[in-house]
C-alpha cells in the first residue's frame, strides 16, 4: 500500500504575517471565530485554536488566548506556521463505481463523504478511497486532490468524475471550462415555484459577513448560471431539476436561496425549521455527461436518488 505526502499550503499561506484592525461591527466576537471566518474554508476553528495555543497569534503585541473577545481597534497578527508534512493514506472505503477505464472513473458519491482532504481532515475522503481503488490518478491538482476535476459538496450525493492520467485530466477540465459537460441535479426546495422553468443568471462571490458562505453579489464575484425545471409540486415544497451552466462553489444552494426557494435540509442556506429531518441538503447529482478524453465518444451516466431522498419524497407525498 502506498502513501502520498504533501505540504499543506492553502492559498493565503506565505512568509508574511497576516494583520487585521478590528472595526466596530466585529467588537465582542471571539478571536478564534474571527480568524477562521477571515481565512475562509481552508482552515478550521480547531486549527486556529491550536495556532493560538502555540503562540502564532497576537493581539496588540501580546499572545492571544482562544476565548479572547475582540475590542475596537485591536491589532491582530497571525504568523502562519510553516506547513507540515501531510500523509494521505489509501483507505478501503466502499465506492459505488458507475464507470471505469484506464482514463477516467465515475463514482456515485454517498451523502456525507468529503471529496478531497483539507486541513484538519485528511482521512475518510473520496480521495483516500480513490487512492486505494485506483492507484493511478492524475497529479495535475497536486497530491491533496489527485484526479479531482470537479467537486460536489459533502452533503450532496451523486455523480462525480476523476481523471486517471494528466491527459484525461486536461481534457475533462477543458470540457468543464467550455461548459460542455452535462450536469443535472435533482433538488427539493421550500415553497411553490410558480414558473415551470427558468434561468438564474446571477454572479456569486464570498459573503462579506461570513467568509465560509457565498452569496449573489456584484463585488469580487464570478459569472454563474443555473437552469431549473419543475418536476413536481407539493404545495409548500417543489421538486426541481437543475442544470449547471457554470460550476461555482455552492452555486445551486446560493441561487435557489436567492430566488426565495432554499434547499430543504441545507444547514448553511436553508431554513432553520421545516427541514423534514433531512441530514444535509436535499440535492443529488443525478446526471453526468461528457466526451471520453481518449476516444471522444459521448458518455452519459445517471444515478438514482439515494434512499434517504426517496424516503423524504414518500413522506411528503403521503401527507
Amino acid at each position: 500500500m502506498t502513501t502520498t505526502t504533501s505540504k499543506s499550503s492553502p492559498d493565503w499561506e506565505d512568509s508574511e504575517p497576516i494583520q487585521w484592525t478590528v472595526g466596530t461591527e466585529l467588537a465582542g466576537q471571539r478571536i478564534d471565530k474571527f480568524i477562521t471566518d477571515s481565512l475562509g474554508e481552508d482552515t478550521s476553528r480547531t486549527q486556529i485554536q491550536q495556532w493560538i495555543k502555540d503562540g502564532h497569534v497576537s493581539v496588540n503585541g501580546k499572545a492571544a488566548k482562544p476565548n479572547y473577545k475582540l475590542s475596537v481597534n485591536d491589532n491582530i497578527i497571525v504568523s502562519v506556521p510553516e506547513p507540515v508534512d501531510v500523509e494521505l493514506v489509501p483507505e478501503n472505503i466502499p465506492l459505488d463505481v458507475i464507470f471505469e477505464d484506464s482514463d477516467v472513473i465515475v463514482v456515485n458519491k454517498t451523502r456525507g463523504l468529503v471529496v478531497h482532504p483539507a486541513p484538519g481532515h485528511y482521512s475518510g475522503t473520496l480521495v483516500n478511497a480513490l487512492l486505494y481503488h485506483c492507484r493511478d490518478l492524475s497529479g495535475i491538482n497536486g497530491v491533496l486532490r489527485p484526479g479531482i476535476v470537479h467537486r460536489i459538496d459533502k452533503d450532496t450525493s451523486g455523480l462525480i468524475m476523476a481523471a486517471k492520467n494528466d491527459k484525461a485530466h486536461a481534457s475533462l477540465a477543458d470540457q468543464l471550462k467550455a461548459h460542455t459537460v452535462n450536469r443535472k441535479y435533482i433538488a427539493l426546495v421550500h415553497g411553490n415555484i410558480q414558473h415551470e422553468n427558468g434561468t438564474i443568471d446571477a454572479p456569486i462571490g464570498r459573503d462579506s459577513h461570513d467568509r465560509k458562505m457565498y452569496t449573489v453579489t456584484e463585488k469580487n464575484s464570478k459569472h454563474a448560471v443555473t437552469h431549473f425545471l419543475v418536476l413536481e409540486r407539493f404545495g409548500d415544497f417543489t421538486l426541481v431539476e437543475l442544470k449547471l451552466e457554470t460550476g461555482r462553489t455552492h452555486q445551486i444552494r446560493v441561487h435557489m436561496k436567492f430566488i426565495g426557494h432554499p434547499l430543504v435540509g441545507d444547514p448553511m442556506y436553508g431554513k432553520s425549521k421545516g427541514t423534514m429531518n433531512m441530514e444535509g441538503q436535499a440535492l443529488h447529482a443525478a446526471v453526468l455527461g461528457f466526451n471520453h478524453p481518449r476516444s471522444d465518444a459521448a458518455l452519459l451516466f445517471e444515478a438514482p436518488l439515494p434512499d434517504d431522498f426517496e424516503d423524504l419524497l414518500f413522506r411528503i407525498r403521503s401527507r
